[in-house]
Formats: structure tokens, sequence, C-alpha cells
């Protein structure tokens, strides 16, 4: 679900299609800063739910998969993040482009949130102006 001045968006995580789209949620619930655990009302397909909400008041995503890839959030040209991807959870075990990718950089837009989904199979970037998912078909079985 995405929350911004435009009102509020469902998206299918894996497709990236929209499902439901609310341009003038109630205001007094329309940002997560309203509630305590930093939630919206759902619409669409869960409407009824509280969702969680990461991003500009707070809130945060997974930043590791049950099969090991892992995010940092990284800035070191403040205030423009950058987004490394690891296969092994550690940025600072392997050389780049071999167990860890710089996937984006966020120069034009403010930062908002990173993170997977909780499966694992969806990773979601999002910044002032833009949603960027990611997705795979299935996770690989550690051993």
């Amino acid at each position: 679900m995405v929350v911004s001045q435009d009102g509020h968006g469902l998206f299918d995580a894996i497709t990236g299609t929209k499902i439901a789209r609310d341009r003038d949620p109630d205001p007094d619930t329309s940002t997560p800063d309203t509630s305590a655990d930093l939630t919206c009302p759902g619409l669409g397909p869960i409407a009824g739910t509280q969702i969680h909400i990461a991003g500009l008041f707070g809130g945060g995503l997974h930043h590791t998969t049950p099969d090991g890839w892992a995010l940092d959030i990284v800035s070191p040209e403040w205030p423009n993040d950058r987004i490394l991807l690891s296969a092994g959870g550690n940025i600072y075990k392997d050389p780049p482009g071999q167990g860890w990718w710089h996937i984006f950089h966020s120069n034009y837009s403010t930062f908002r949130a990173a993170g997977f989904s909780p499966s694992g199979r969806a990773l979601a970037i999002a910044t002032s102006s833009d949603l960027t998912l990611w997705t795979r078909p299935t996770l690989k079985t550690r051993t």
C-alpha cells in the first residue's frame, strides 16, 4: 500500500498492478502519524484491516529474506541514499558485483523506504516520487 499526498494506492507487489485507489481518504486517518503503530486503513480487498506504513513518518520493512538476501541503505553522499543488495547479507564480505550490488541511487527524489515483502519474493523501494518493485518467482532453499 502506498500513501502519498495524492491519496492511497494498493498494488500487487508481484505484478505491479494497481488493485485499488482512494484519491480522497479520510483526513483523520490518511497518514500513519495519526496512529501510534504507524498504520492506515486498508482499501479494496483489504478494507477493514490496518496496514503498517513505512516511510516519511518512520516505520520499516524487512531487510532480509528467508533465503539470505539482504538490503543495506547507505548515504555516502547524503542526502542521496543508495540501496545495496547482497546475496549473503554482508556487503563487506565480497567485492562489488560478486556478492553485493548497488541497485538504487535516490539522487532525483527523496528516499522514503526500502524492503522485502514478508515472503522475500518482492523488493520495494519508495521515494517521494516513485515506487520501484522487483520480484522473483521463488526463493532458493538454503542448505
